[in-house]
Order: C-alpha cells, then sequence, then structure tokens
C-alpha cells in the first residue's frame, strides 16, 4: 500500500519447482495458554489415506545446541531443557506460552525481548510412533518461515535450499526411513527477514515481532497410503447465469503410482448423490491427471442446484466430494474435498472501475482489513468470534494482504459466507522488483521457482472455496512481465477459477491488465464530508484500503494495554511517539488525530473526555465513509463499486486502524460502521444535506415515510419535515427523500438531526441521530497527501460539551439459553423532565468486577433518546464467559452519568 513507503486441512499437493513435492498458528488470544507440551510422541493411524497432524515439538536455539543433526533427529534425543511448542507455533509464540515474557500486548514489554535470540536457527523436533510399516509414509506441511532443513531418524530429506518460502507446500516421501514404533522429525529453521525471504511481514500495522514469526506455523502431516497416491483434487464448476437452473461439474485428481511395478488403479467417487468410477493404468511412479465430466458422467450435470450465496443474499450451501483409489481390491488412498457453486465476475467498468457480481447479481463490496495475530496462533473461536463480528456489522468481505490464514479460517468463511480476497503482501520481498526505492530486495533467479511454488499451493489450496472471490497477485505495486507469468502460469495449473487481479492499486500488469481499484488513501484522519466527493478516497470505484486512520480503544482496553503515565501522555501531548499506533514515521504519533479531535469538539480536559471525545468522532466518521460508499453503489456517474476499511482489525494492542479492538471490545468506530450498514437504512448526506433511503436487501421496498428533526443542542426543535410514500429498489439502490435547507432559522451553531424511517404500518426501521455544524469541515484539496487531504478550518461541535446533563433509567435481565448462549435485554430510557435529549447512550455487559465481557453481539448501541423516549437492545454472548459472574449493565454516555445495574 502507498501508505508505506505497504477444519480439516485440504489434501492437495501442488508439485512445486524447487525440486521436491510439496495450514495458520499456534495460540489464541493475549494472556492464554495456546497450547499444552507435546507430552507423548503423536500416534499415526495406518489406515491408507489418513493424515495425522504432529501434536507438537520440543524446540531450542542452535546456539544452545552441540549434538549434530543426526542426534538431534534420532529417537530418545533426550532434548532437556528445550521449550514446548504447539503443533502450529513461532518460536516467540512458544517462548510466550511458556511465561518466559511478560505480555507483549502491555505497554512497550515487546521491546524488551532481545532480537539476537532470533538470528540464529532453532530446533523444532517432534516424535511420532508408527504401528505398521507396510503402508507408504509421507510428510507433508507449508508453513515454514523461513526456511528448514528436514530431517527424519537421523537423516536428511531435505534442505533449507529447497524447503523455502512461508507458502511453499511439501511432500516428502520417508517411507524407507520410517520404522516400526518411535520415529523423530526435526527442522532446523532459518531466521525470517521479510525484505530477503518470501514469507511474511509487518510493514506498518503494528511493532512487528522480535522474532519476525520464524516458525512452523501450518500443521505438519503423516500421510499414510497405499502405492496409489490421489493428489490436487477438485472440482471445477460452471453455473448457468442468470438462471442458476444448472451446473457443470468437473472432477480433476492426480494419480500418482508411487511404486516399483506398473499397476491399474480403480477412482471410485461421489458427488452428492451422484457416483462414478473409472480406472487408470499406471506404470512405476508414473502420474496421471484424471477427470470425470458430464460427457461420461451425466449425473455431474445438475439441474436446480444448491448455490452459494454470499451473506444476507441466500444461503451458503456446501457440496462434498469424495474420492478413493483402490489396487487390487484394496483401498490405497480417499481424499474428502468440500466445494460450493456459485459464480464470480469482477469487470471492469465504464470508469475503469472493478465492479464484482455474485451469481449474476452486482454487489457493493464492503469489507476490511484482515489482521491475525502478530505471532500467527491460532484460535478458531477467535477467528470466528471476529468472522461474526463481521457480519454483525452488515460487512461482506475480508481482505487479506499476505498472511493467509489456514484452511479453518476459509471453511469458517464458506459457512458464514462471508467473501474473502486474498492476495500477497506490499512493501517487503514480495514486490522488491517493482516498488522503486521501496523496502524488499530484489530478486534472483532462485526466487521465482519459490513465488511459482507459493503462488500453485495456494491456488491449488483455495480454488474450491465458494468464499474466495479473487487473488491480487500484488498491492501497492502490479507485478512485471515475469513475475506475472510465474503467478498466471500457476494459476492457470491450478484450474483457478475466479478473477486475477494485478494489484489493489491503480497498476496494470501485461496480460491482467488494469486493476480497477485504487489505493488513495486516506490513512489518517479527514473530515466525515471527505467520503462524499468522488475523488481521491471518496465514495468512487473500488477503494483496496482506506480509513481516517487512528482508533482509541475504549476505556477498559486502553488501561489493559498502557501504563498509567502512558495514558496521561495519550490525551496531553499530540507530538509524542506512541508505540502502540505504528512503527512508521508517517504514522507514528496522533498529531493529525489530536488537532481535528481538539479543533472540533474542544480540547479534552483528561483521559475520559479524551476517549468519549474519540468515540464520539471515530462513530461519526465510520458510519459517513460506508453510507458514502452505500449511496453512490448505484450512481450513473462515477459509482462506488467497493471500500474495503483499512483495517478491520488488529494484530496487536492498537491505537490504529481498527473496528475492533484487540479484546474484542466495541466503541464508536464499530457501532459507527453498523449503523451505516444495516439493511434498510436512512441516512443524511454531508456533501448536499439530502437525506437518503438505502436498500442494502433484494427486494424492493414501498410505503415508507422518512422524517428528519433538526434540534438545537439543548433540545430546542428547530426543523421538522416528512416525506410519504417513499420507494426503494433492492440490490443496494437508494432514494432520496428530502433535502434539508441550507439555513434554519434559530439553528446553534452545533446542532443534532435525528432522522427517523417508518414502514407502512408505522413500525420504526432505521433511526439516524447525527451532531452537525452550520460551521462545515473545510477541506484543502490542493494539498492532498498520499495519507491524508489537510483539513483548513474545523466543523464546530463544541457545542456538545455545553449539553445539560440528563437522567437516564436502565433495567435489565438475561435468559440462558440451551445453545451455552445467554440473551441480555436492556431497556433505557430518557427520564429527563426538559427537552435535552442523552446523546450516545452506550450500555456495556460488565461482570461483577466491572470487567466487560467479551465478545458480545448487540442489536444496536450508542443511542440517543430525547425526554421520554426508550429503547430497548438484546445483546447476546457466550454464558461460559460470564466466569460464573451474574451478569450486570454499565450505562454512560455523552451528558449521562455512568450507572451500573444488575442485568440477572
Amino acid at each position: 500500500m502507498f501508505h508505506r513507503p505497504a477444519s480439516v486441512r485440504r489434501f492437495v499437493t501442488t508439485a512445486v519447482a524447487l525440486g521436491l513435492l510439496s495450514t495458520l498458528s499456534t495460540g489464541a488470544r493475549a494472556g492464554a495458554r495456546t497450547h499444552e507440551p507435546p507430552l507423548r510422541p503423536t500416534t499415526v493411524s495406518s489406515t491408507a489415506g489418513s493424515t495425522t497432524a504432529l501434536t507438537g515439538y520440543a524446540i531450542q536455539s542452535t546456539a544452545k545446541v552441540d549434538d549434530p543433526a543426526a542426534a538431534v533427529s534420532s529417537p530418545g534425543y533426550p532434548a532437556s531443557g528445550w521449550h514446548p511448542a504447539g503443533a502450529r507455533s513461532t518460536v516467540l509464540a512458544a517462548l510466550l506460552a511458556e511465561g518466559k515474557y511478560a505480555d507483549p500486548f502491555y505497554s512497550t514489554n515487546q521491546q524488551k525481548i532481545p532480537k539476537a535470540d532470533f538470528q540464529v536457527p532453532w530446533w523444532y523436533r517432534s516424535d511420532f510412533t508408527v504401528a505398521d510399516i507396510s503402508a507408504r509414509t509421507y510428510l507433508d506441511f507449508s508453513g515454514v518461515i523461513s526456511a528448514a532443513d528436514v530431517f527424519v531418524n537421523g537423516r536428511q530429506i531435505a534442505r533449507s535450499a529447497d524447503v523455502t518460502g512461508a507458502y511453499t507446500h511439501h511432500e516428502l516421501d520417508v517411507t524407507s526411513l520410517v520404522r516400526e514404533g518411535a520415529n523423530t522429525v526435526a527442522f532446523r529453521i532459518q531466521p525470517n527477514n521479510p525484505n530477503k525471504n518470501l514469507t511474511m511481514g509487518w510493514i506498518d500495522w503494528l511493532e512487528p515481532p522480535p522474532d519476525q514469526n520464524m516458525g512452523i506455523v501450518r500443521d505438519v502431516l503423516v500421510r499414510r497410503g497405499g502405492p496409489v497416491a490421489l493428489r490436487d483434487a477438485h472440482v471445477i464448476t460452471r453455473l448457468d447465469v442468470p438462471s442458476l437452473a444448472a451446473a457443470d461439474l468437473t472432477v480433476k485428481a492426480q494419480a500418482r503410482n508411487d511404486s516399483d511395478a506398473a499397476v491399474t488403479a480403480t477412482l471410485s467417487g461421489s458427488v452428492g448423490a451422484t457416483s462414478f468410477s473409472g480406472s487408470v493404468a499406471l506404470a512405476a511412479h508414473e502420474t496421471k491427471t484424471v477427470t470425470f465430466t458430464p460427457a461420461d458422467t451425466p449425473g455431474l450435470h445438475l439441474t436446480s442446484p444448491q448455490v452459494w450465496w454470499p451473506a444476507g443474499m441466500g444461503g451458503q450451501p456446501l457440496y462434498a466430494l469424495d474420492l478413493t483409489a483402490s489396487v487390487s481390491g484394496t483401498v490405497s488412498d480417499t481424499v474428502h474435498e468440500s466445494f460450493g457453486i456459485r459464480d464470480v465476475k469482477a469487470p471492469l467498468n465504464s470508469d475503469g472501475a472493478r465492479q464484482y457480481s455474485v451469481n449474476g447479481r452486482r454487489l457493493l463490496i464492503k469489507g476490511g482489513g484482515w489482521s491475525p495475530d502478530e505471532f500467527l496462533r491460532w484460535d478458531r473461536t477467535y477467528v470466528e468470534d471476529r468472522l461474526r463480528y463481521a457480519l454483525d456489522l452488515g460487512l461482506n468481505t475480508i481482505r487479506l494482504e499476505g498472511h493467509l490464514e489456514p484452511d479453518e479460517f476459509f471453511d469458517l468463511a464458506d459457512r458464514y459466507g462471508i467473501l474473502t480476497l486474498p492476495g500477497w503482501e506490499c512493501c517487503n520481498k514480495w514486490e522488491g522488483n517493482v516498488n522503486g526505492s521501496g523496502s524488499g530486495d530484489e530478486w534472483t533467479a532462485a526466487d521465482y521457482p519459490v513465488a511459482k511454488a507459493s503462488m500453485a499451493a495456494e491456488a491449488a489450496r483455495l480454488r474450491d472455496h465458494p468464499s474466495v472471490i479473487s487473488f491480487l497477485i500484488g498491492s501497492d505495486f502490479a507485478p512485471d512481465a515475469l513475475i506475472e507469468k510465474t503467478y498466471l502460469d500457476a494459476l492457470k495449473a491450478a484450474d483457478w477459477p475466479t478473477p486475477v487481479v494485478a494489484a489493489a492499486s491503480d497498476k496494470s500488469s501485461p496480460v491482467s491488465g488494469s486493476s480497477g481499484m485504487k489505493m488513495t488513501g486516506p490513512y489518517d484522519w479527514i473530515p466525515p464530508n471527505y467520503w462524499y466527493a468522488k475523488r481521491e478516497g471518496g465514495a468512487t470505484g473500488f477503494n483496496s484500503e482506506t480509513s481516517a486512520g487512528p482508533d482509541i480503544p475504549t476505556l477498559d482496553t486502553l488501561r489493559r494495554m498502557m501504563t498509567p503515565a502512558e495514558l496521561d501522555t495519550l490525551w496531553k501531548n499530540p507530538g509524542t511517539k506512541q508505540y502502540h499506533r505504528s512503527p512508521s514515521s508517517v504514522f507514528g504519533t496522533l498529531k493529525i488525530y489530536d488537532a481535528a479531535l481538539a479543533g472540533r469538539y474542544g480540547a479534552p480536559t483528561g483521559l475520559t473526555d479524551y476517549v468519549r471525545k474519540a468515540q464520539l468522532a471515530q462513530y461519526e466518521n465510520v458510519r459517513a465513509q460506508f453510507e458514502a460508499y452505500g449511496r453512490g453503489a448505484t450512481d450513473a456517474s462515477k459509482p462506488a463499486t467497493g471500500v474495503i476499511y483499512w483495517m478491520f482489525n488488529s494484530g496487536w494492542t492498537s491505537l490504529h486502524w481498527q473496528l475492533l479492538d484487540r479484546y474484542l471490545d466495541q466503541g464508536g468506530a464499530y457501532f459507527g460502521a453498523k449503523k451505516a450498514n444495516e439493511p434498510l437504512h436512512v441516512q443524511y448526506s454531508y456533501d448536499d444535506r439530502s437525506v437518503v433511503v438505502v436498500n442494502n436487501r433484494h427486494a424492493a421496498v414501498s410505503g415508507l415515510t422518512a422524517r428528519v428533526t433538526l434540534f438545537n443542542t439543548d433540545g430546542t426543535q428547530k426543523y421538522d419535515k416528512s416525506a410519504t410514500g417513499l420507494g426503494v429498489a433492492g440490490e443496494g439502490a437508494h432514494s432520496t427523500a428530502l433535502t434539508l435547507p441550507s439555513s434554519v432559522s434559530g439553528l446553534s451553531t452545533t446542532y443534532l438531526a435525528r432522522l427517523v424511517l417508518t414502514d407502512s404500518a408505522g413500525k420504526e426501521v432505521s433511526r439516524n441521530v447525527y451532531w452537525l455544524s452550520t460551521r462545515p469541515d473545510t477541506l484543502d484539496w490542493a494539498h492532498t497527501d498520499w495519507y491524508y487531504t489537510p483539513t483548513t478550518s474545523y466543523a464546530d461541535l463544541k457545542g456538545l460539551g455545553s449539553m445539560a446533563r440528563v437522567p437516564v433509567s436502565a433495567t435489565a435481565s438475561t435468559t440462558a439459553g440451551t445453545d451455552g448462549a445467554s440473551t441480555t435485554t436492556v431497556t433505557v430510557r430518557n427520564t429527563g423532565s426538559g427537552k435535552t435529549p442523552s446523546l450516545f447512550t452506550d450500555v456495556h455487559l460488565v461482570d461483577s468486577k466491572g470487567k466487560p465481557v467479551l465478545p458480545v453481539q448487540w442489536s444496536d448501541n450508542e443511542v440517543s433518546l430525547w425526554p421520554g423516549e426508550s429503547a430497548t437492545l438484546t445483546v447476546t454472548y457466550r454464558t461460559a464467559d460470564l466466569h460464573g459472574s451474574a451478569p450486570r449493565v454499565r450505562v454512560s454516555g455523552w451528558n449521562t452519568a455512568e450507572q451500573t445495574v444488575p442485568a440477572a
């Protein structure tokens, strides 16, 4: 990006150009023990077609091991004093789990971890037992960072020159080395440098880990089988669009004879109710591609197929492919794959912007940039919680710039209907040839086969996931002709089914052509009206990464991540470098953000005041970003086709680029996005004062009434108007209800706008409250930089500070479900006797000690209530996350005293 001068494993094997045949990480959220030590060897199944993941390792720095590799990699080696590591673990993740270092997410603790410890190779050693050695045995793995020498039972079986690159996939036949009983595999892992290795790096998202993620971050599998192995099994789908009435399936797999004699293998398989079979003759060590098509298997032509849809557009049915290879009546290998039937297109529109459609229906891509855990620790529950948050926010897409998560991630995305945009990283070795003076070494001849192997392996791994709708072969820069050919050859060989995009920026490559995307920022603070301009990062085209920059978490989270002294500096000293923002010199401070916060809302009077103003500011800005893109999606001229909020989450405790924080707490940014992306939504336009209804549902809606009321901050009503009989088409269409006048008599400089949308029965279906100013923010477009556009004068929202305090009552009750979840229902009411509303009333679910219960999903939150008005909110959560405590709710607001009430 320009802002940087930046489940079961799917058994597909890619033949790589490294001379070898060639998923993410250990862990849990901060503070949790991420794995247990491997107390005993992994017991390997003897069943043909089985795969067994190694359960963990003993690891140690080579600086502390004098024994030769043959000894280290032999059964019985004592490994005394070594550290336990999980099945997927970087070196530092293992040491953190062991408690060697203080919490790296707190204060500057991470700076105290010595980098020198990780600048030498580390040993990873694991024992496994095999009861039956008559079957063939293979080691199958990827996710080695950055490279490894591999040993089995005292013998070297691969060199680090061949096992290199985080994404390359390797399958090593160890049949001749495996013995009955105890066996040992050992990896001598080389240090990682993202500027020199085609692996993973962090750029400016967070302070990079001292070990640079060296380790093994995907499962190492022991595979068993007979003489014929099945590899590279997948299903190519062709869906009739737009009728969706039929689909053709083509099943492909490689049958590989690993024996010294010619054999004839029988292949039998099924997809749903359709079965098929055939035979293939294989010479010794011969591999053939076996294909089943509707021409030879009529059942592979499906009528009325179950079509997979993104969330909110339909269901997410998945099909299963089962395939078995037998020799002389004995099962030799088996494969199970899941896949979905859907069609993805992404042509360039008349403005040159990429426009996605799924199953013939056009959609606005609304997403966020994904970050894994900083130490690449994998925690399925934590990942699933975040993906459910994405759905709660009304997002439909997650972009992964590098850090391509393990198979379980994409399995979850398939199940939840969340689209994914995986691609390679910017600003390191991956773009070293094309980013000019940017970071990252230029490629040598040895890098091209690594890149091709990486592309082949990821293409084979991701192609059957219906959630994957593209691969971005460049990020800030498009690949040159030779690199592009390297990628495209691998993608073609893998039968890659969806659009290939040259870059996430406005770049082109010789074959793929224009990316159809833009990367024009902003990445730092800009005012809400910025998003409505059809220029730079405004709501036109496909913006692959953009936001107003910093995101200050809730006070609860801030106190978990910073010392009292650091918190003091946070609100008092805008020019001070903030360790928890970014290592980038551009984004190291909060100076631009803090100037805007003080200029618009008034200088903070303390930490609490700073945080509450930040939540208000983040709500209005994130809401405006998504609302502008939502309004512009069906414009006749320069429509908005996609927006990726940069970023969806952070891999650590951050002040920077996040809709939700490390601990899954929710603040202004979160609820601003949730409000903007609700299915049927009424919104205010900062550019032309229009009040617009956006319909994100499939079906059209009619008989709506939109009412707009303007108030001074003391609650005095100054304007009220309704528009009735409104109708809005579906699929993201919008309709203008009315336009506010340019001036209203008696309106205070800071004022409030309440928008209410009701259906034909008078039921409220959308409510939206804005705090606005008669003095607009003024942008200095002429001095736009790559990361923001300066603001020469700020909107005056300081009048909010003089709002009278108003009382809010709260009652709550909880119902525990049978599925391990609980629902707490909260009713908040403005009981004030005057006219003043309670602005931005926030409700947090807490335990008996006042600590937030997380994760949670609220029906709505941060609501504004006029005197006599009430709102009933519900929150769902795992009952176990109360840890035995009775639930309580903490209510606070802009002009409301904080209180906590029981919710049992």
